[in-house]
């Protein structure tokens, strides 16, 4: 059905037709319904603008739909609309859809919301929602939009000051599953030792994590809608897809070690830094990876003009890249271990950043290590905080140095050994995951 034919449904309350509510048909016939927390468990009764971003294969579009189920079943017929941006050619299409809209609640709605799944991809959308909100053409009515870019939430955000209602928060990102959710799901059918690199493989993404359960490997299908995503949005901003694959080689190759834009613009074969700083800027725009700069201890900062490590933020991005076309969880414990530690690495920055986002920090993606000549941190979480990852086993004789160096620091080394001292915890990734 297009979004014509939908909305002709819920304004009579029709949610059970076949069509009506696609994704949630899927779900009638998975062997698994997973739990989507991202930190906004209900939505908000007074009017306004949610701004929820994304990556793609993560369930934003199926919680959106079980969104307006949910809507439609509590608050009646014609209190819940849908508007799909992919169907949109642009700005102008936007508006008048919400127009015809927002005439059409019914007037026994206590609720009216109209749902807009990937309104990034209207270009300019947020000058369509600037002028309608600036006419009081959507009186009375929530916004929820979701997206697929990141700068959404900065740039779109920007140009509404003082236009998103009287809400406590108006901006998510949309997490993915917690390693807790995950093994509550899939205990008892993956083996005990595979829960971990299957966790890590699936990146927390439902549609990995069901392909996994269902057939023990992450579905080629899964894999090339990531892929897909990822060059349809480099293509449509002009850039090269063989310039970003070799980004994204040199991300695997140099993985944990500290590099700088113009190392990667020479082994990609870019003009210059400036050019290879556009390429990360994007890949952080679609919430994939991230720079981690490095931290300054004395002046207790960021000091952004040494190299930086580069950390994935979306493990099944990683892994759909990944040159050892790693798909079931034997496919990672027969890595290296070298390449183990770089994902091991990668998947604690990903949970770092999956934690900020939901307390709701600002720059959720922000990552600082600290490197000295002889000793290096993988994480700064704050000035006294670091985190330290080991794929080997290790103790505390290994880090006498840290309190030293660090007076009233504390330290937590993830790897296989758990110990703990006045100044240091060791963990394992596991423990970690669930904390």
């Amino acid at each position: 059905m297009n979004s014509l034919q939908v909305n002709q449904a819920l304004s009579v309350g029709d949610i059970e037709t076949p069509g009506v509510l696609p994704k949630l048909d899927v779900l009638r016939h998975q062997s698994v319904v997973f739990d989507m927390d991202f930190g906004l468990r209900e939505l908000p009764r007074e009017p306004g603008l949610l701004l929820i971003r994304g990556a793609r294969q993560y369930g934003k579009s199926t919680w959106l739909q079980q969104q307006i189920r949910a809507t439609i079943s509590t608050f009646g017929p014609g209190s819940a609309f849908y508007v799909n941006g992919d169907e949109l050619r642009n700005q102008e299409e936007l508006e008048n859809s919400l127009k015809l809209l927002a005439g059409l609640f019914s007037p026994k709605a206590a609720i009216r919301r109209i749902f807009i799944d990937e309104i990034t991809a209207v270009k300019s959308w947020e000058q369509a929602l600037k002028r309608l909100l600036d006419r009081n053409e959507l009186p009375g009515i929530l916004l929820v939009t979701t997206g697929s870019k990141a700068s959404d939430l900065r740039h779109g955000s920007e140009r509404l000051p003082g236009r998103k209602g009287k809400l406590d928060r108006t901006q998510y990102l949309f997490t993915p599953l917690s390693f807790k959710a995950f093994e509550s799901t899939c205990k008892g059918r993956l083996a005990e030792e595979d829960l971990l690199p299957a966790y890590l493989i699936s990146g927390g993404s439902p549609p990995a994590t069901l392909s996994l359960l269902d057939t023990g490997t992450v579905a080629p299908y899964v894999v090339e809608i990531v892929r897909d995503w990822i060059y349809g949005e480099f293509s449509a901003t002009g850039r090269s897809r063989e310039l970003l694959l070799g980004v994204l080689q040199c991300l695997y190759r140099f993985g944990g070690t500290p590099t700088g834009y113009a190392k990667v613009a020479r082994e990609a074969g870019m003009a210059n830094n400036s050019v290879a700083s556009g390429y990360f800027d994007q890949l952080g725009d679609l919430l994939c990876v991230t720079p981690a700069t490095a931290w300054d201890a004395s002046a207790r900062r960021p000091n952004r003009r040494r190299p930086c490590k580069f950390h994935f933020i979306n493990m099944l991005a990683a892994i759909a890249w990944h040159p050892a076309h790693i798909r079931r969880p034997n496919d990672f414990l027969a890595l290296p271990a070298s390449e183990q530690g770089i994902l091991l690495e990668w998947a604690v920055a990903q949970e770092c950043w999956r934690k900020a986002a939901l307390s709701g920090a600002d720059i959720p993606d922000q990552m600082s290590f600290w490197q000295s000549d002889r000793h290096e941190l993988d994480f700064v979480l704050s000035p006294n905080l670091f985190v330290e990852v080991k794929r080997g086993r290790t103790g505390p004789l290994d880090f006498g140095w840290f309190a030293q160096t660090f007076p009233g620091g504390r330290l937590t080394v993830i790897s296989p050994s758990r110990f703990e001292t006045d100044h240091i915890q060791g963990i394992t990734l596991r423990d970690f995951l669930l904390m």
